[in-house]
């Protein structure tokens, strides 16, 4: 499988720092899979993305925190599916003992450039 990220971009604009979201949806309810918790993940950081007038194609770095490695294959491919096509930010995976609910797998923080209307 391709690398699903770039090793370097430039930003020309202002940057958008995005705390690490969580897979829990707005009614709660947290997917029990990794591709279900990826989406959700996306939909949550897509919401705020769009409040500052940006979407996914303006992320450039993006910070994974994954609880089991052995979700990698699933999670990447839950990960390009979510990305608009031939748009890889840079990025950093880890995996972790834990996050702050037992039932997260995945949590992300993000880095986004807006588009300079919007900074």
């Amino acid at each position: 499988m391709a690398k699903p990220y770039s090793d370097a971009l430039l930003a020309d604009g202002p940057l958008l720092f995005v705390s690490g979201q969580t897979p829990e949806a707005p009614d709660g309810d947290v997917a029990f899979d990794i591709t279900g918790q990826t989406r959700q993940i996306f939909r949550n950081l897509t919401e705020i993305l769009e409040r500052h007038g940006a979407g996914p194609g303006h992320l450039v770095k993006l910070t994974y925190y994954l609880r089991h490695i052995t979700d990698l294959d699933e999670f990447r491919g839950a990960l390009l599916a979510c990305l608009p096509d031939g748009h890889l930010p840079a990025a950093t995976l880890v995996e972790v003992s834990g996050l702050v609910n037992p039932r997260y797998l995945l949590e992300i923080d993000a880095v986004a450039c807006l588009p300079r209307e919007h900074g």
